[in-house]
């Protein structure tokens, strides 16, 4: 499988670098939001990464999806695209990205839960009423963007 931010990580050491991904902000019938408890951070956040060469955001929504729960997302509605120096972060390994990321929201997903590539501890849903505190820095960024867009 393609890593493409492995690769350039090779080169460049962990210096601060732009990283293109997508977030998936995914509903079930009651909608309550899916969060995962992040394996390197032990906090909850949303799925989404990094996007590979070639990819458009949707595929790399749909792609890290599935990586991190095993779910399938029929269909995604875009959100919004999120930039800028808020969105800094340095990583456990000390890795530095500012990152362009682009928001998804779906309520149609198949599968069953499954971490599949050792990124997430824990899979569950949450009332965004009664979201966990110790959520992700970026995480964080995205809710309150989704939020924003569902109040305007």
């Amino acid at each position: 499988m393609a890593n493409y931010i492995g690769d350039l990580r090779k080169e460049i050491g962990t210096r601060p670098i732009i990283m293109v991904g997508a977030g998936v902000m995914v509903f079930n019938k009651e909608e309550h939001l899916l969060l995962q408890l992040r394996s390197d951070t032990n906090d909850w956040g949303l799925p989404g990464g990094a996007m590979e060469l070639g990819e458009t955001f949707e595929e790399t929504a749909k792609r890290e999806l599935y990586e991190e729960t095993g779910l399938v997302a029929d269909d995604l509605t875009f959100v919004d695209l999120l930039s800028g120096e808020h969105l800094y972060y340095k990583y456990p390994n000390k890795d530095e990205v500012y990152n362009v990321i682009g928001l998804y929201e779906t309520n149609s997903v198949t599968g069953n839960i499954n971490m599949l590539d050792g990124e997430s501890k824990d899979v569950k849903y949450f009332s965004m009423n009664q979201l966990p505190s110790n959520i992700q820095k970026v995480s964080g960024i995205m809710i309150e963007a989704f939020k924003k867009k569902q109040s305007s």
